[in-house]
């Protein structure tokens, strides 16, 4: 496949709700799916919910939390750049895209699925024969994504950020609802590894990971399936 082109999405929400508790996207989620498409040789377009630069976590730059990937990115001054002036997901077209990936940390939780756009925007490229990835907290994205009419998730083997992750990192009562409880309800077939330990499922055009472990694998399921399943005009 010659030259495939993803969105990367990130959430635009900085906080828990009305809490003071800061938040935004995971920057390992982001890095180490940049650098493993764009090593690969595919275009990445960075979006967000509202365009422009997008808060990051600041939980995802302290010590324990920041990788290889994250350092590289934060000395990139190219892709620095790019973070800064993310599209606004409303003015992507699904046509030109061969494939998404949304970019977990918690604020996806609250503006993820309530983005018409977003939803949108996935629909049209799973009709086409796209490749979604999402990483531990961008399942959110998925949860008012239709195919054919029903939920995209149902029926689907799928993972995301874990119920007992969410109590690990003592998030429970903040985040609007659970994650893992959503999807099942809408009729996925989730499953959870170990807390904080890589898990990524691929189901046919959908792949997930878990938590930011899994991230770079996420990606690079992603570039596989692309390549795979070119993308088309027909619905899956």
């Amino acid at each position: 496949m010659a030259c495939p082109r993803v969105a990367v999405v990130l959430t635009s929400t900085a906080r828990f709700g009305e809490s003071d508790r800061p938040t935004g996207f995971w920057y390992e989620e982001l890095a180490a799916p940049y650098y493993a498409l764009t090593d690969a040789g595919v275009g990445v377009t960075m979006a967000s919910i509202a365009g422009g630069q997008p808060p990051a976590d600041p939980a995802s730059l302290a010590p324990p939390a920041v990788t290889d990937a994250v350092d590289r990115f934060r000395t990139d001054s190219d892709a620095l750049a790019r973070l800064a002036a993310t599209e606004p997901v409303a003015g992507l077209a699904a046509i030109g895209l061969d494939g998404i990936i949304l970019v977990g940390g918690h604020g996806t939780m609250w503006d993820f699925p309530d983005s018409p756009p977003l939803a949108e925007l996935l629909t049209a490229v799973l009709a086409r024969n796209g490749t979604v990835g999402a990483v531990c907290h961008g399942a959110a994205g998925l949860l008012n994504t239709q195919v054919a009419e029903h939920p995209a998730v149902r029926g689907r083997q799928l993972t995301a950020f874990s119920d007992a992750e969410e109590e690990l990192v003592a998030a429970t009562s903040l985040v609007p609802f659970s994650l893992e409880q959503r999807l099942r309800a809408l009729g996925a077939r989730y499953s959870a590894g170990q807390p904080f330990a890589p898990h990524v499922i691929r189901d046919g055009q959908l792949v997930t990971g878990q938590n930011p472990a899994s991230s770079a694998q996420v990606a690079a399921l992603v570039i596989e399936s692309m390549r795979q399943a070119p993308t088309t005009s027909t619905r899956p």
